[in-house]
């Protein structure tokens, strides 16, 4: 399996809208498609129209099945890129509990 980026962008009106669309493709991923994707993580971003998009990091055997994915799922992927390399210059920010 490719690492990929997936833009999605203006997906989601709302958070709960993003949340059932976050369930339905790990549901997908997880139980139906397995053998070809594996969703990693995803970063909420404010989009200019007031909506919510994601980019995306997924595994996945073919940008092809990243399309059949998203379209079981019923979330969009506006544009599929391979990542050539990895360079970590810090880890994630992790949420420090008040």
């Amino acid at each position: 399996m490719k690492l990929y980026v997936i833009r999605r962008p203006s997906g989601w009106r709302t958070l709960e809208e993003l949340q059932a669309g976050a369930a339905r493709s790990a549901q997908v991923g997880d139980e139906e498609m397995s053998d070809d994707i594996r969703w990693i993580r995803s970063y909420v971003v404010h989009e200019a129209d007031g909506g919510l998009g994601t980019v995306c990091i997924y595994e996945a055997s073919s940008p092809e099945k990243i399309r059949e994915h998203a379209a079981r799922a019923d979330v969009p992927a506006a544009e599929i890129v391979e990542v050539a390399d990895t360079l970590v210059v810090r880890p994630d920010p992790v949420a420090v509990a008040a």
